[in-house]
């Protein structure tokens, strides 16, 4: 039986970054599927795609050609063989992503891919609807999540260091607008599985947060 685990959350929970230690951790691979919604709403912006037109973007997902390869730094996003990792983290993508992932179509595109890949490999998925949707008899369920101000602070500081501009309260009022929006949308809401186990990283650093996720994967691996 393939080890599958699926941490699920809301923006800035750190799932990417854990999920990434825990494969690590566990000489596993990890599948950042929230990236490829984010190469889908990256595509819809380049092309003068409005992410609201429904037909438009499903239209463009079956045509987007997105793929993962893992290579020494983690995971890399392509669309038709265009290295996009370093352009689908800005607060305008993300924005996009979280439009374009409110439909049923691309989401069943997006779920067909996923679990293609889960079935060939072990391996973390993260995103928001990998216990319910992408991985329902996941080895171990995870839903990751902090206060929305702890995130909000640990968006603000990662956009800093990159150059980014924006205020802590604008982050903040994003992060929230964003957590409406995936909390609300009609299809596959963000919501904590039956199952999974509630892991709250607000006063947690990150690596009590890798070794909490490690002794559930470990206790339900072997309960």
């Amino acid at each position: 039986m393939r080890l599958n685990i699926g941490i699920d959350g809301p923006v800035g929970a750190g799932k990417s970054s854990v999920a990434d230690a825990v494969a690590a951790r566990l000489s596993i691979l990890h599948l950042d599927t929230g990236a490829m919604y984010r190469a889908l709403g990256l595509t819809a912006l380049r092309r003068g795609i409005d992410v609201q037109d429904e037909e438009a973007i499903v239209a463009l997902c079956r045509d987007l050609g997105v793929s993962v390869r893992h290579e020494a730094d983690g995971q890399h996003t392509f669309v038709r063989g265009e290295d996009v990792t370093g352009l689908i983290r800005t607060p305008e993508v993300s924005m996009a992503a979280s439009t374009v992932s409110r439909y049923a179509q691309v989401r069943k595109e997006m779920v067909r891919i996923q679990q293609q890949l889960a079935s060939e490999t072990d391996m973390v998925l993260d995103g928001r609807d990998i216990c319910m949707t992408v991985l329902p008899n996941a080895t171990a369920k995870i839903f990751l999540t902090a206060s929305p101000e702890e995130r909000a602070r640990r968006r603000f500081l990662e956009m800093q260091a990159k150059g980014m501009s924006d205020t802590y309260e604008q982050v903040l009022e994003e992060l929230k607008k964003r957590d409406d929006q995936d909390m609300n949308r009609p299809v596959e809401p963000l919501r904590q599985a039956p199952d999974a186990v509630l892991v709250d990283s607000t006063h947690l650093g990150f690596d009590e947060v890798v070794d909490e996720i490690l002794r559930i994967v470990e206790e339900k691996s072997h309960g």
